[in-house]
């Protein structure tokens, strides 16, 4: 799978996916991550990419013909979904996050200033928010939609852990490590019985049952 993203500042990204599972994932070619630093769309001497806004208003405005030239430069004609990170786009969750896994190509645009030309609309696919809360630009969403989408695609991560995202989109299972008792406190006898059946089932009980206490809300959107 290939990610693209499409930013003003692509070197807030460089150490982000340099580590761990994401940096294997490259490294073995399962996934390509490339970053578009949109100024070099930009026009003129000094590659603007923003303007003021008609009818007046406080701040500046990402121009459409800007933005359109970097989606066009990254488009490839495979399986790709073209997504605007807006305030005014659905919620991302954990579907959302399976479905962009599935294609060839997923490409980010993050958003500055006070917004988008309005028309750039017309060259994107699909508008992504991230929760209701006022950010000061698209790149950490996009690291949050990238790092979520990544781990999802097949051979990121192993098959048991895969195996457990059906478990979506309750809340994960309790997790204990050793020692296997501690001021009195033990481990459930089942996750030291080497029954592998008897411990999935207990992982997706115990997952409905502190979904339903912490998170009721999720079962009802299922």
């Amino acid at each position: 799978m290939k990610i693209s993203v499409i930013t003003l500042f692509p070197e807030m990204f460089s150490s982000v996916f340099s580590e761990s599972i994401i940096k294997r994932a490259v490294d073995k070619k399962l996934l390509q991550i490339s970053f578009i630093n949109l100024r070099e769309f930009g026009l003129g001497k000094h590659k603007l990419v923003d303007d003021t806004p008609y009818g007046g208003g406080r701040g500046m405005v990402l121009r459409v013909d800007v933005l359109n030239r970097a989606i066009q430069f990254v488009k490839n004609g495979e399986e790709e979904k073209v997504i605007l990170l807006s305030a005014h786009g659905k919620q991302f969750n954990q579907k959302k996050a399976k479905s962009f896994s599935n294609l060839d190509h997923l490409i980010i645009i993050c958003g500055h200033y006070e917004g988008f030309d309005e028309r750039v609309k017309e060259y994107i696919d699909e508008e992504v928010s991230v929760g209701d809360f006022i950010l000061t630009g698209g790149e950490i969403p996009a690291m949050l939609i990238v790092d979520s989408v990544a781990r999802l695609v097949k051979g990121v991560i192993k098959e048991e852990s895969a195996e457990l995202e059906s478990f979506s989109p309750y809340l994960e299972h309790s997790q204990y490590t050793k020692p296997p008792e501690y001021n009195g406190q033990k481990v459930p006898e089942v996750l030291l019985s080497g029954d592998h059946k008897k411990i999935l089932e207990w992982k997706r009980n115990e997952s409905l049952k502190i979904t339903k206490k912490l998170r009721p809300d999720l079962i009802e959107k299922d």
